[in-house]
């Protein structure tokens, strides 16, 4: 089976985990307003590029923000930079494997949107109650998934400290210390250029440790995530379309025989009625619904094969 690039991508996305998915949804972010960016800039339209940044940013100044809500959610999904991008990525990575492998995929996701929502928060807290920004509320804005990878982070260092990380030339190093240094060191930076974005990472921080804390106290905060992503997929899926029919109650003997020799008669479906692309094109209905671990071995095996195809 001959797939295209889109039909690749497809598969990659919907077959993959939640954080395959997350670093998916913020590279494919990255690079569309990148591309364009850089034709808007060719045009002579480099403003409206920056428009476009801006309204998906989050902003300090209030009155702005209430022009645009949407912007909590979706700054913490854009970049500006290669090594912006990169970084935060691989700690996603990195640190997100860990809270995947013990805790789930559902538990990654609320980590990083409640980090993402915190870090917001808490900078626009700062900008406008510390004197310090006083001057910079009304231009200053806010991007990045910098929050929500820290409160991976550190969520993954909350509930397993003593987990070592072989980090190059360091060798070892247990999670505690990552996620203290990582803490301490946005917390000294908070002040310099790049203020906003340490007091986001502390925002980040102490959400994942409250949403660490409370699971291990038997609350556990994904689940408001999880239901609103699901109320928004939902948008997006087709509803079926039920057709209803009335019979007669009255029925001849020989109809009921009739209708009774003719679903003897029908058998079901083969097997090999099924085209292949059909099998898979089920299977993947079943991931979205379902996801990917409410798979039987044997779909999942056809999946595999399907993708080497």
């Amino acid at each position: 089976m001959n797939n295209s690039i889109l039909d690749d991508f497809k598969i990659a996305f919907r077959t993959g985990n939640i954080l395959n998915q997350l670093i998916i949804i913020n590279v494919v972010v990255f690079a569309v307003l990148g591309i364009v960016g850089v034709f808007l800039t060719f045009a002579g339209q480099g403003e409206f590029y920056d428009t476009i940044t801006e309204y998906l940013s989050l902003p300090a100044d209030p009155a702005q923000f209430i022009k645009q809500p949407w912007s909590i959610i979706t700054y913490f999904f854009l970049h500006k930079g290669f090594f912006h991008i990169l970084w935060n990525m691989l700690f996603m990575y990195w640190f997100g494997r860990i809270i995947s492998e013990y805790l789930g995929q559902n538990k990654l996701l609320g980590l990083y949107v409640w980090g993402g929502i915190g870090g917001g928060v808490l900078y626009m807290l700062a900008y406008n109650l510390l004197p310090y920004f006083a001057g910079a509320v009304s231009h200053s804005v806010l991007l990045g998934a910098s929050g929500g990878v820290i409160a991976i982070v550190v969520g993954a260092a909350t509930f397993q400290p003593n987990y070592a990380v072989h980090l190059i030339f360091l060798g070892p190093v247990k999670l505690k210390y990552i996620a203290g240094f990582y803490v301490i060191s946005s917390f000294l930076q908070s002040t310099g250029t790049n203020a906003g974005g340490e007091i986001a990472h502390l925002g980040g921080a102490l959400m994942g440790y409250l949403a660490m804390s409370q699971l291990q106290r038997g609350n556990d905060w994904s689940k408001p995530v999880l239901q609103f992503v699901t109320w928004v997929k939902s948008l997006f899926k087709p509803q079926p379309k039920i057709k209803v029919s009335y019979r007669s109650e009255r029925k001849s003997s020989t109809q009921k025989k009739a209708t009774s020799s003719s679903r003897k008669a029908k058998s079901a479906p083969s097997a090999s009625s099924v085209t292949p692309q059909e099998e898979i094109d089920a299977i993947l209905d079943k991931i979205s619904e379902r996801g990917y671990d409410a798979l039987t071995k044997e779909e999942k095996q056809k999946l595999f094969n399907a993708s080497k195809d």
